[in-house]
């Protein structure tokens, strides 16, 4: 395969990528907004609130960033000026999980199945934290399950480090 095929392939994988972390988040909004939030209480809708908005940062952020990488993959590295913004971000997103934990459970609703749904909302924005800035915890099943595959440093991680951030 020549590298022009190559590059090809992967700026439609990261177009696919991008494309979808954003579509995810705007099914994410979406679905609180119109099918789940008229149900609940407003006490329930901030714990909701606490939950969905850092997961949203995660995924818009993701997809931004993927979609971003088709500049420079096969070409060079990550800008250091972006790499400086994720960097940042990391920090910014870590710290606004605490803060919907801290949401989620000062407003912790009374209805079993609505705090699962919402302790499951605010656990998924830290386990896509978690791949994105951590471990790389999404991967092809081909992958394999050898400690080095389980142990992978996530690509957005791997750009940073390439920009000299």
């Amino acid at each position: 395969m020549t590298m022009p095929d190559r590059r090809a392939r992967v700026l439609a994988r990261y177009r696919s990528l991008g494309s979808g972390e954003l579509f995810a988040a705007a099914v994410f909004a979406f679905l609180a907004w119109f099918a789940v939030a008229p149900w609940l209480s407003s006490r329930e809708s901030l714990a909701l609130v606490s939950a969905l908005v850092p997961l949203l940062v995660v995924l818009v952020q993701a997809g931004v960033y993927w979609l971003l990488a088709r500049a420079w993959v096969g070409r060079g590295s990550m800008p250091t000026s972006l790499a400086r913004l994720f960097g940042a971000l990391r920090i910014f997103t870590a710290v606004l999980l605490a803060i919907g934990l801290v949401g989620v459970i000062a407003w912790w609703p009374s209805r079993g199945l609505v705090a699962a749904l919402i302790l499951g909302v605010w656990a998924f924005g830290v386990v896509e934290y978690i791949n994105y800035f951590v471990v790389q915890l999404a991967r092809p099943i081909s992958a394999g399950t050898s400690a080095t595959n389980w142990l992978r440093t996530p690509r957005l991680v791997r750009d940073m480090r390439a920009a000299g951030r």
